[in-house]
């Protein structure tokens, strides 16, 4: 993804913590890690309240089974940086990293290398996957690029009928990067990546048309709760807010202009982003305004995972967030 290759290569220590439970009563974002500087951080995902994964640069994968209080590194079979941890359910859990898809059956206790897709498959380009989904037991999909000699060159999407035991490619109307895309059920899906790329089905990804987001930066992540309402974020402080499902997409005002990389709604009202130099913001309204948050942190935040009454944002040299009202 091109904003890793711009910032996420900081250090190389190993990421050994313990985090720490934010205080009881106190409502805002502390750092919750521990111990000597790790690895860029990636991705954090939370399977339920107590079992979640955080991961990142050189393969690194730690897990956690008491809400954060402790965290163990997995070991992984692989040096590339994982972008995406997702489960489809409590056992069943997918993880990206590079060109490969690692598979868990067992609540990711252990993660095998189900596929890597070669460059041999794509007339010689490279893939990296960025983020995936599933829409069912079965049914998955999975966006990212194609590039020769570090120059993205084309977008891919795969989706597998399976369970991940085969991916096959879906041409899009579009060569540009894809990076970040969200179902609401198994029919309705959303799909964002560069030059303000917004992709959409609504017939369980058979079609995939253009939506106009009206801008030309690069657009990191989108979040919908339902069939109408959603939001996308990206480049030079850019929210874009939508109500129609994407029919039209609005500019929304942000008090900073730092790239936003990740944003998350845990109902209707409240939502938040997070992003390069430490941003988080936080909406009440539903996402017409936007008001930052302390985070203490100068470094790039580049994933959020929120729940009504705790939540957590990862980010550079192995920064680990946790927030609790």
């Amino acid at each position: 993804m091109r904003i890793k290759k711009s910032l996420r290569w900081t250090g190389v220590l190993l990421l050994i913590a313990s985090l720490s439970s934010v205080a009881s009563g106190q409502e805002g974002w502390v750092a919750a890690r521990r111990g000597a500087a790790g690895k860029d951080l990636n991705t954090v995902y939370f399977a339920d309240s107590k079992r979640g994964w955080i991961a990142g640069d050189d393969g690194f994968v730690s897990y956690t089974n008491d809400g954060g209080r402790t965290w163990t590194q997995q070991a992984l079979d692989t040096s590339d940086a994982v972008n995406d941890v997702y489960f489809r359910n409590k056992e069943d859990g997918y993880l990206l990293a590079g060109n490969r898809i690692f598979k868990t059956d067992d609540g990711g206790r252990a993660w095998r290398g189900a596929n890597r897709l070669l460059a041999g498959n794509f007339d010689g380009a490279l893939p990296e996957l960025y983020s995936i989904r599933f829409t069912g037991k079965k049914k998955g999909w999975v966006v990212g690029s194609l590039s020769r000699r570090d120059n993205v060159i084309g977008s891919l999407l795969l989706y597998t009928n399976d369970e991940g035991a085969s991916w096959l490619r879906k041409i899009v109307p579009t060569r540009e990067e894809l990076i970040h895309l969200d179902f609401i059920n198994d029919k309705s899906g959303w799909i964002v990546g560069a030059s303000g790329t917004i992709l959409h089905t609504e017939d369980a990804g058979e079609t995939w048309t253009i939506q106009r987001s009206g801008v030309d930066v690069t657009l990191y992540h989108v979040d919908f709760r339902n069939s109408r309402e959603g939001w996308a974020v990206g480049e030079r402080g850019t929210i874009l807010r939508t109500i129609d499902g994407g029919e039209s997409w609005a500019r929304v005002k942000a008090p900073v202009r730092n790239t936003l990389l990740s944003v998350e709604f845990v109902d209707d009202e409240r939502g938040w982003i997070v992003g390069r130099g430490g941003v988080i913001l936080r909406s009440d309204d539903r996402g017409l305004t936007w008001l930052q948050q302390e985070s203490k942190t100068k470094q790039n935040l580049y994933a959020l995972f929120m729940e009504k009454k705790n939540g957590w944002a990862v980010g550079g040299d192995g920064i680990v967030l946790q927030y609790e009202r």
